[in-house]
């Protein structure tokens, strides 16, 4: 094989796969890895892939840039609308307790709390705090800390010491990306700490997710997927990612 063919291969399955390490490529092409690593290069200098520790990704799967609420709320509506929906089934019976993630995705959620239902619900989110505040049935319990502007989420020292002292039935979980290799991640590490804790505060994890986010990887990791219970996203995801996610132990609920 040519190097010219074994790279048009190795992107291939780069971008079919959404990652691939350099000791798979040596082993799958039958050259050295110091031959793959200077493949990727190649790949990467053209902008087909991007150059990652111990492997590559596909060039847009690396997510650095963080897009705003507003942004987002127009972004996927029917979706996300449809994962909240779904997600009404996971919700703990009476007296039960919920963490909400900060999100567009999770705020569907919260629009698709069981009515009449007694539950205590604890957010980091601002507009998830309003928005369920009138209802009698509910809790809300506010986490503190510095609010970032971008996401309306609290961050911070005094949202980790919280978090730290419960224990709760449910959480549900946003993600700006998922994969096997990087687990659930999003762009800033302050709200990638929250969202770390909230996981480990949780007996169940529910993940909800348009299937846009599956094959994509942020700046910082917060959850390996083997501590994801549940991933609820919509029908846009591939056979191949479903069966590589239900073999490392999630349930995957298409809404």
């Amino acid at each position: 094989m040519y190097p010219e063919e074994r790279q048009q291969a190795i992107a291939t399955r780069v971008l079919s796969r959404g990652r691939a390490s350099v000791t798979e490529l040596a082993e799958v092409y039958a050259v050295t890895t110091e031959t793959v690593r200077r493949d990727l290069a190649v790949l990467d200098r053209a902008g087909v892939l991007r150059r990652v520790h111990g492997g590559a990704v596909p060039a847009g799967a690396l997510r650095l840039v963080e897009p705003g609420v507003a942004e987002r709320e127009s972004t996927r509506t029917e979706a996300k609308s449809a994962i909240g929906a779904a997600a009404a089934d996971f919700f703990p019976p009476e007296g039960g307790t919920v963490l909400l993630d900060a999100g567009t995705t999770t705020a569907q959620v919260a629009a698709h709390l069981p009515a009449g239902r007694r539950l205590s619900v604890v957010t980091n989110s601002i507009p998830i705090a309003a928005r369920l505040n009138g209802s009698p049935e509910l809790t809300v319990h506010l986490l503190g800390g510095r609010v970032r502007a971008l996401t309306q989420a609290a961050v911070g020292d005094a949202a980790l010491r919280m978090l730290d002292n419960l224990r709760v039935d449910v959480a549900f979980m946003g993600a700006n990306g998922i994969t096997l290799d990087h687990g659930l991640s999003t762009p800033d590490a302050d709200e990638a700490a929250v969202k770390r804790a909230m996981v480990h505060a949780a007996n169940y994890v529910v993940a909800v997710a348009d299937s846009s986010k599956l094959g994509q990887e942020s700046f910082v990791g917060f959850a390996p997927v083997a501590e994801i219970d549940t991933l609820i996203t919509d029908p846009g995801i591939s056979d191949a990612q479903t069966r590589a996610l239900t073999a490392a132990g999630v349930e995957v609920v298409l809404a």
